[in-house]
């Protein structure tokens, strides 16, 4: 199912720091695949994750972990920004300011995400004219990501940012039913 995300104020205000110095040097999208790549790592490993996370280890040595493991991959900016947030105490954030300075570029460039939820997988031809539907509504560019739930029997539920819209044949026949048991008389 989609997911539902809730962005802590800490997490966009670092990643809007970073978008703005990103944005300086033209680096935006670049810093983006940098971020995307740290983030993979992160989520890939639950250890390393409890490592950036925990307040028992000092400021230095994980200093030291993160150059050694990100210093020859990362650029100049994102390894000063990982310094920034290891001084700030905030790499066990790094994940979720990683997908708020995702989203923050995402605006910036003009996309909105959408979830679509459809009862069977879509064809690349549905897909691709869903996507252009919902672009013309909404005046942006939709990045849409498919979910298949069969309970929904046909039709699709579009999500976009916290908006539900449900055309659902579930949802129409559960409404039909109301409104039948409603009109029935007592």
């Amino acid at each position: 199912m989609p997911k539902t995300q809730h962005t802590s104020p800490y997490a966009v205000a670092y990643a809007q720091s970073l978008l703005e110095l990103a944005n300086e040097s033209n680096r935006a999208e670049p810093i983006a695949q940098e971020l995307r790549a740290i983030r993979e790592i992160v989520t890939g490993s639950e250890t390393f994750r409890m490592y950036l996370a925990d307040p028992g280890i000092g400021e230095q040595e994980r200093g030291e972990t993160m150059k050694r493991i990100f210093g020859s991959q990362a650029s100049e900016l994102v390894l000063h920004f990982l310094g920034v947030l290891n001084a700030h105490r905030r790499l066990g954030g790094l994940v979720e300011i990683a997908d708020a300075y995702d989203d923050l570029l995402d605006q910036q460039l003009g996309k909105i995400e959408v979830d679509v939820t459809v009862a069977q997988k879509l064809s690349p031809e549905q897909l691709e004219q869903v996507r252009k539907s919902v672009s013309s509504a909404l005046k942006k560019d939709a990045v849409i990501h498919q979910y298949v739930d069969d309970r929904i029997i046909g039709g699709l539920i579009l999500r976009v940012q916290d908006q539900l819209i449900d055309a659902s044949v579930k949802t129409q026949l559960d409404t039909l039913k109301k409104q039948m048991l409603a009109a029935a008389p007592r």
